[in-house]
C-alpha cells in the first residue's frame, strides 16, 4: 500500500491504483518502474517486466566475460540486459533487436534516460540485425518468449497483463529458442557464446535438439542454454 500511496496523484489518486492492483494489474506498470540491478527502468503495458531470473544471467555473463567487443541482445523488451551489459563494458559495442516497435520504444526511452549508448534495431531477431555483425559477436544473449500456447491460461493473472507476444512463442513453447540456436553460429566469432534464457521445463528437449549446455538461476532451475561456437 505504501508503494501505491508513493505514486498515486490527482490524476490517478489511491483508490484508483488500488482497484487495478487487486484486478491483478502488476505493481511495475502502476508505479512505472522496475529495478534491474542498479539501474531503475521505465516500464508499462508494452514491455514484460524484467525478471530477478534475467538479472541473474546479466550478473553471471559479467561475471564470465570481461569488456567483450561486440554485444547483441535478441528480444531486448525494455532493453534490461542490454543496458546493464553496457553500463558495465562501457567500451563494448551493444546492439539490441525487439520485433515489437512498441517494446523498442520503451528501450530507447530508457537508453536516453540512464544515458547508455545501446543500438536498437527493429525486427525479426537475426533478420533486424546489419548484415556486418554477422561472424562478429563475441557474446549474445537472449530472453525470447518461451510459453506454450496452452500454458497462457494457467499463468498468474498479474503476468497476463503483460505483452502476450513477449511471452507465448507459439505450440510447443520453444520455437523462438530452436530459431536462435540453430542461426546463432552464423553471428559469433570462434569461441563466442550465446546464452539464453528457457522455461525450467525444457532443457532435456534443447539438449536433444542443440549442442547446449544448461545451466540454473538462483532457485536451483533449469534456466539458461549455453552455446559456444568452435
Amino acid at each position: 500500500m505504501r508503494r501505491l500511496e508513493a505514486v498515486a496523484t490527482p490524476e490517478r489518486p489511491l483508490a484508483e491504483l488500488v482497484k487495478l492492483r487487486s484486478s491483478g494489474q502488476p505493481l511495475q506498470y502502476l508505479e512505472g518502474t522496475a529495478a534491474f540491478g542498479p539501474l531503475t527502468l521505465a516500464v508499462d503495458h508494452r514491455v514484460l517486466i524484467p525478471r530477478p531470473e534475467t538479472e541473474y544471467l546479466a550478473a553471471l555473463l559479467v561475471r564470465r566475460h570481461s569488456h567483450p567487443r561486440l554485444v547483441v541482445d535478441l528480444c531486448t523488451g525494455s532493453g534490461a540486459v542490454a543496458l546493464f551489459l553496457k553500463s558495465v563494458w562501457p567500451q563494448s559495442r551493444v546492439v539490441a533487436t525487439d520485433f515489437s516497435a512498441d517494446a523498442l520504444a520503451v528501450a530507447r526511452q530508457n537508453g536516453h534516460q540512464l544515458r547508455l549508448d545501446v543500438e536498437w534495431y527493429s525486427g525479426d531477431l537475426f533478420g533486424a540485425l546489419p548484415g556486418e555483425l554477422r561472424a562478429k559477436a563475441d557474446l549474445l544473449v537472449a530472453n525470447p518468449p518461451y510459453v506454450s500456447v496452452s500454458e497462457w491460461d494457467l499463468l498468474p493473472v498479474d503476468v497476463r497483463h503483460e505483452p502476450r507476444s513477449a511471452l507465448v512463442a507459439g505450440p510447443i513453447g520453444t520455437e523462438i529458442i530452436d530459431r536462435i540456436l540453430a542461426g546463432v553460429g552464423d553471428w559469433l566469432v570462434p569461441g563466442g557464446e550465446a546464452w539464453i534464457e528457457i522455461g525450467e521445463t525444457q532443457a532435456l528437449e534443447l539438449r536433444e535438439r542443440h549442442r547446449v549446455e544448461i545451466y540454473q538461476d538462483q532457485y536451483g532451475k533449469d534456466r539458461f542454454a549455453r552455446m559456444k561456437h568452435d
